[in-house]
């Protein structure tokens, strides 16, 4: 999408009016954790009050708002606030460190905070909104002609992804594409009004927000919140709820097979898994124990989530993750050109959610002149269209669908006074699929050899106070020295094949 082509008007803002019109007292989004949550003209009410409330802070179109809320209604009601005000919601994750959100701030370069909790914001340095449990803005405007249905430009959302390199780049995805992906999952998943969705994915990633949240606003559909995973009550808590779908990760998954389902939800029709591919065991597993079929699926946030999906009835071919749902897909071979089906190669994507350069230009080598996207992750394509994923090509490492950057895991490494070089590297899980492993070099006249115990505590209580507790390697291994290539650059596969 160019910007010639954005429409004047916000669609999400347009929509979320049509639905407050159409079934204002039906419930949009619940916290299963409180029992609190919003119904469509709620949300159409808290929506205008963050138009009215941005622009009484005097953040400009396309401002930057960093979005850090730990209540689940009170981030989702803001974060389509913000977008269908015209405005660029930042999310970033409610738990992480202070140091780690100002790291955020310094990359994204937001132009003020939204928030629950003004003390954790402070020291940001930048203006500060406050937002209610219900999701408006504190002691701001609730609808009327303060914030018009559909009166701004179109939005967008800015998260943090990573390439080849592991480094993180940002992306920002408009409304339109975000909105196209949205109804595409809806109707793949045949969503209706009477459809109740169970989300414990956190809010602040592309999944949950697109797969989760805007496909049920698309379909004027029930989302059920929850803050994190349960094992235990899990089933009994969607019998409860009567919930009709799940959204999950392979990471959870893993766990709810190794346990009797106690009760199955009377409505239940699918469980979708996405994020990290999924294992043949599990997936049969699941798919005894609840009686539902997992539909497994294929995203990234380069493509605002989802790109394929399996059918929805279960069948398609073990391993695959499914046929392109509203994206193309290609396989490529050494060459750039297109290989024949079952030819191992290159992903590349296009389509109208698909991005056309990262933010501030980075690398451009992976888009080409057609507008297809290098997605980094090798694979082939049957010959019925079925995509079979077969690793990625880069040094990320994905715990439980968890994209983690080895490169800001190793500069917090490196800040310690004790450690003078530092390599992270992704060690196989079963799983998580992969966690994250560090080999540190301690300083020279160091007493890390004899004592290394006390520097590897040392180590992991300052990754613990600067680092969300999924980023804190597994495990820290101290060495004299570390493998290099002749132009001293780390060769990390050497420390993958000991670390198995």
């Amino acid at each position: 999408m160019t910007h010639d082509d954005v429409p004047a008007r916000s669609d999400l803002a347009l929509l979320i009016a049509r639905r407050a019109r159409d079934a204002g007292t039906r419930r949009f989004l619940k916290d299963i954790g409180d029992g609190h949550g919003v119904s469509y003209a709620q949300l159409d009410g808290g929506v205008r009050g963050w138009r009215a409330a941005l622009e009484a802070a005097a953040i400009p179109p396309d401002g930057r708002v960093l979005l850090d809320a730990a209540n689940p209604i009170a981030f989702s009601v803001a974060y389509l606030g913000v977008i269908a005000a015209g405005r660029c919601a930042v999310p970033v994750n409610p738990d992480a460190p202070e140091a780690e959100l100002k790291r955020a701030a310094a990359a994204l370069r937001p132009t003020a905070v939204i928030g629950d909790r003004p003390a954790r914001a402070g020291g940001l340095g930048l203006p500060f909104v406050p937002v209610t449990a219900t999701g408006g803005p504190e002691g701001g405007p609730r609808g009327g002609d303060a914030g018009a249905r559909g009166g701004s430009a179109p939005g967008s959302v800015l998260l943090l992804t990573s390439g080849s390199t592991g480094a993180p780049k940002a992306v920002e995805l408009t409304e339109g594409r975000l909105l196209h992906v949205a109804r595409a999952v809806a109707a793949h998943n045949r969503l209706t009004p009477d459809d109740r969705g169970f989300n414990p994915l956190p809010l602040f990633h592309i999944n949950a927000e697109v797969v989760a949240l805007l496909a049920t606003l698309s379909a004027g559909a029930t989302l059920l919140l929850d803050r994190r995973f349960h094992r235990h009550g899990f089933w009994e808590s969607l019998a409860e709820h009567d919930v009709t779908w799940i959204n999950l990760v392979p990471a959870i998954l893993g766990i709810l097979a190794a346990h009797p389902v106690p009760v199955r939800p009377r409505r239940l029709r699918f469980i979708r898994s996405a994020s990290a591919p999924l294992p043949a065991a599990v997936r049969q597993a699941i798919e005894a124990l609840a009686g539902v079929p997992v539909v497994e699926s294929y995203g990234m946030t380069e493509a605002a989530s989802q790109i394929t999906a399996m059918p929805l009835d279960g069948s398609g071919p073990a391993g695959s993750c499914g046929r392109p749902v509203g994206t193309e897909v290609e396989v490529r071979g050494p060459g750039g050109r297109a290989v024949p089906p079952e030819t191992v190669g290159q992903i590349w994507i296009r389509g109208p959610a698909v991005i056309e350069a990262y933010d501030g230009g980075r690398a451009a080598e992976r888009f080409d002149a057609g507008g297809w996207l290098d997605t980094g992750d090798s694979g082939l394509l049957d010959a019925d269209g079925y995509l079979f994923l077969l690793g990625r090509t880069d040094d990320v490492i994905n715990r439980g669908g968890e994209m983690l950057f080895p490169r800001e895991i190793e500069e917090v490494l490196l800040a310690h006074p004790g450690v003078r070089d530092a390599v992270v590297i992704g060690r196989a899980d079963p799983v998580l699929g992969q966690v994250p492993v560090a080999y540190v070099i301690p300083v020279e006249d160091s007493d890390a050899t004899e004592r290394p115990r006390e520097l590897l505590d040392r180590l992991f209580a300052h990754c613990v106070a600067q680092l969300s507790r999924y980023k804190v390697p597994q495990a820290i291994h101290v060495m004299q020295s570390l493998p290099r290539a002749a132009t001293g650059k780390i060769q990390r596969r050497v420390l993958v094949g000991e670390s198995h």
